[in-house]
């Protein structure tokens, strides 16, 4: 017998974010979902690339110097660059896959978190 399928966007969402990153703890899990129901630029996202995108700007912002850099002046490319292997070894550490360089800038939430 297989599982219900999701009732709503937000359990949509928590078990695509439970698949991409399975080790993530429940309280950031939380944040992530959070934020993936919050931000205007992943409402019409399919569930895994909300869960995705959220979950990769979520590490960015609260796992590395990311907004530290951009205080600091950087450019969010340049900021984004100097922070990829923090982020991917944040990412790797909840099991989900690496992001490359060439993907380092998709980011369609601005917000800083």
């Amino acid at each position: 017998m297989s599982a219900a399928p999701p009732r709503n966007r937000r359990e949509a969402v928590a078990d695509a974010l439970a698949h991409i990153a399975p080790r993530l703890p429940a309280f950031e899990a939380d944040a992530v979902l959070d934020r993936a129901l919050a931000s205007p630029g992943l409402r019409g996202a399919a569930p895994g690339t909300a869960a995705r995108l959220a979950l990769v700007a979520y590490a960015r912002h609260v796992f590395t110097d990311y907004d530290d850099l951009l205080d600091e002046g950087y450019d969010r490319d340049s900021a984004r660059h100097f922070v990829l292997n923090d982020l991917n070894a944040t990412l790797t550490a909840w099991g989900a896959a690496p992001i490359p360089e060439e993907e380092a800038e998709a980011d369609p939430e601005d917000e800083p978190g």
